[in-house]
């Protein structure tokens, strides 16, 4: 049947009533992205309001009306407006590293198509609003990094699509909630003033989603063992005890005892030192007015001071460590051909060649502050150091004038040269399997370090002391010389590597060698050194720079584009960053410790070999 006017008519009329309410839709789009660049200003202060603000930096539109809107790093600052609610299609918002302060506004349970919400690295104080938890189509929510207190709603478990909940470096107190989210698989509370036992539905969380809390239960310490320790002592306890003490008076005066005779035989024992050396420590003595050959013309800096330094101070000693092979003395070190592997914060380090084929690495130390007790007392330390993943130190020779240090020589070279060395034509692109080992086995030296006392540290953390293996096995070296070094050896800040806190670079912590780990970690990621970043007119460091320019899909923006090439590891690659962020927060007691570091490269590059071989 043919169409008369009044059908047609009326089809008209509904067209036009649907463009109007698509105009009036983003109409109200508009004006509450008006509201919004009025009240933080930023760099929202450049959008065209007279253009489409589908066409506004940061916005994205589908079916015209505002879907996504994404301001990382945009200098906003001030406090959300009431309106955003009426942006009814939005299903991502990212505000994230800005300074907006205060709460988040009530309207914002209006955005029920809310998918992603990133507000981390803010100012937000207040509660955490229970209508957050009302948004069921949330899959990613991040409010870490902020000023929010009070208790974690008991609503979260309405979220039924929750993959991510970021709650970390906040002031929330009271208990975790009974979080039971089979969907939950990035999950932080780590350094709030949270207590109680940790939900079963979490247990199989990372111990360092839950650090810097008093919380209890897997896979932190038993609930039960911590209560127990609260219980007042038995009678059998304090029995116990009282022996265990008289027990440890009759110890100590044994000890007394052979310490006494230790010392009437103490001649007896110099004399047998001189047959057979100590387990730990072999002595290799070589008179110094004895005959050297002639050595390569690359090596008179190294053989040519310590040949004038032996002949003016008489027997000199080469001294040994561990199970080194003592294959040659110091006349075998000073004849070998020598050549300058690089100039570092500590001295020239050299590849010394023997006659006898074995190539070792040779430092030669400058600016030595410390007398030879001291000097031997701290090495001593160092060389009892054995790591798969650490550069062991093989022997030393001190005097007056000249220090040197005997390494295993490590033909790749360093980390440093690996990244930054010909990105012209012709370079082998360093893969993403590549970078992650080297970062897991770095990880476990300095780790190995750590656990050997809370005092004991690295100090000079840098890709330029990484060494690589020919199968591309991170080493990590130079590790101790700092307490050697006088204060003109001391790295300079503008390295990148060293962090905040640091004022004496002679005493460093763990956690500030965590911060240079995690300068190392962002190295790795982006393919640039970390004195690429002051080079730009604002002057922030790596960790800012990344920050400010990181974008919410990660893209080749911030990452290596040797990286960009290899399919299907943005995943572990946006782990790894969000692991260097964390490692270099500017406080220290915020950064995770080595321990933790390593577990959770290990889980990633577990899951990296896991997904290459299904």
């Amino acid at each position: 049947m043919k169409p008369n006017r009044y059908t047609v008519s009326f089809s008209l009329l509904l067209w036009a009533t649907l463009l109007l309410s698509v105009d009036s839709d983003l109409a109200s789009d508009r004006a509450a992205m008006v509201a919004l660049r009025a009240a933080v200003r930023g760099r929202l202060l450049l959008w065209n309001i007279s253009s489409n603000p589908c066409n506004w930096t940061g916005v994205s539109c589908s079916s015209n009306r505002v879907v996504e809107l994404r301001f990382p790093g945009m200098g906003l600052l001030g406090q959300l407006p009431i309106g955003i609610g009426n942006l009814t299609r939005l299903q991502t918002l990212s505000l994230r590293f800005n300074a907006i302060s205060g709460s988040i506004p009530p309207d914002f349970a209006k955005l029920t198509a809310l998918r992603n919400l990133y507000l981390q690295g803010n100012q937000f104080s207040g509660e955490i609003p229970a209508f957050l938890f009302s948004l069921r189509n949330l899959i990613r929510l991040n409010l870490a990094s902020n000023n929010f207190s009070g208790l974690i709603p008991a609503g979260v478990n309405n979220l039924t699509r929750l993959g991510t909940l970021y709650l970390e470096n906040n002031h929330l107190s009271g208990s975790i909630p009974d979080i039971n989210l089979p969907s939950l698989v990035q999950f932080n509370v780590s350094f709030n003033q949270l207590n109680g036992s940790i939900p079963r539905g979490l247990s199989d969380k990372p111990s360092s989603a839950f650090l810097g809390n008093s919380l209890c239960g897997s896979p932190l310490v038993s609930c039960n063992a911590t209560e127990s320790s609260g219980n007042k002592l038995s009678g059998g306890a304090i029995a116990g005890i009282v022996i265990g003490c008289l027990l440890g008076v009759l110890l100590i005066l044994i000890l007394l005892i052979c310490l006494c005779r230790r010392k009437s035989g103490k001649k007896l024992q110099q004399t047998q030192e001189r047959d057979a050396a100590p387990a730990n420590q072999a002595v290799v003595e070589v008179s110094g007015d004895r005959a050297v050959g002639e050595s390569d013309s690359r090596s008179s800096e190294l053989s040519g001071a310590v040949k004038k330094d032996a002949k003016s101070s008489g027997t000199k000693k080469l001294v040994f460590f561990g199970k080194a092979s003592r294959v040659f003395d110091l006349e075998d070190l000073l004849r070998a051909s020598a050549e300058v592997l690089g100039k570092g914060t500590f001295g020239t380090a050299y590849k010394a060649t023997l006659e006898m084929g074995v190539v070792v690495a040779v430092k030669r130390l400058k600016d030595v502050m410390v007398s030879e007790k001291e000097f031997k007392e701290k090495l001593d330390v160092v060389g009892t150091m054995d790591h798969q993943n650490l550069v062991p130190l093989r022997a030393y020779y001190f005097s007056a004038d000249e220090k040197l240090l005997v390494y295993d020589y490590m033909p790749m070279g360093s980390l440093s040269s690996l990244l930054h060395g010909n990105r012209g034509a012709g370079r082998t692109p360093l893969n993403w399997g590549t970078r992650s080992g080297i970062a897991l086995g770095a990880a476990r030296g300095i780790a190995y370090l750590h656990s050997k006392g809370p005092e004991i540290s690295h100090g000079n953390v840098k890709s330029s002391n990484i060494l690589l293996t020919t199968s591309y096995e991170a080493r990590v070296s130079d590790f101790g010389l700092a307490q050697l070094a006088g204060p003109t050896s001391a790295p300079n800040r503008v390295d990148g590597y060293r962090a905040p806190e640091v004022t004496d670079a002679r005493k460093v912590s763990q956690k500030a060698d965590v911060y240079s780990f995690g300068i190392l970690l962002l190295e790795l990621l982006t393919g640039k050194a970390p004195t690429h970043a002051l080079l730009n007119e604002e002057g922030i460091d790596l960790p800012r720079w990344i920050q400010s320019i990181v974008q919410e899909e990660w893209t080749a923006e911030v990452f290596d584009p040797e990286l960009l090439r290899y399919q299907n590891v943005e995943e572990d690659m946006v782990q790894l960053l969000q692991l260097a962020i964390n490692c270099t927060a500017q406080y220290p007691d915020k950064r995770p410790s080595m321990a933790e570091v390593t577990n959770q490269i290990e889980e990633l590059c577990r899951s990296n070999s896991e997904t290459e071989t299904g």
